[in-house]
């Protein structure tokens, strides 16, 4: 037997609503992604269970979207875990100074996430530090990176 009634304010809750970071419409930005940047729609919206962040999860089939982290299914908690990209697959901590902390434009873009031409400008306005050879070859250091890659959030 279903009894239907009206909701009745109590507790201090004196409507039924959604999430404050959920809309029901399907084209609202719901947040920023925490690995690329980009906005989340409510259809992509996943919180990292590492860092609780949010972060891009395509959980609709139908819709397209890319995917900024991973779900799967715990064996020892018996429930879906969440994570990020980030937190999931962290950069190696090199040694400072060495080669491997020294990057040309090319490979510092694709470090970052933005287009080389982006970046030369953004270098070239003193916003992130770097270095430029007699042959024109922007050179940037990755510490450097990191920290503009974490002021653009």
């Amino acid at each position: 037997m279903i009894i239907e009634s009206r909701f009745r304010a109590r507790q201090g809750c004196d409507i039924l609503c959604m999430s404050p970071l959920m809309n029901s419409e399907e084209t609202t930005v719901v947040a920023n992604c925490v690995v690329c940047g980009e906005p989340i729609g409510p259809h992509m919206l996943a919180w990292c269970d590492a860092c609780s962040q949010p972060y891009h999860l395509n959980q609709r089939n139908d819709l397209p979207g890319d995917d900024c982290g991973e779900v799967w299914i715990s064996e020892e908690h018996l429930g879906l875990q969440f994570a990020c990209n980030l937190c999931l697959h962290p950069e190696p901590e090199a040694e400072p100074g060495g080669l491997d902390d020294v990057l040309d434009a090319g490979e510092a873009a694709e470090f970052v996430r933005v287009p080389r031409d982006e970046l030369v400008a953004a270098a070239t306005a003193g916003n992130v530090r770097h270095r430029r050879t007699a042959g024109g070859t922007y050179l940037f250091e990755r510490g450097d990176l990191i920290e503009f890659r974490q002021g653009r959030r």
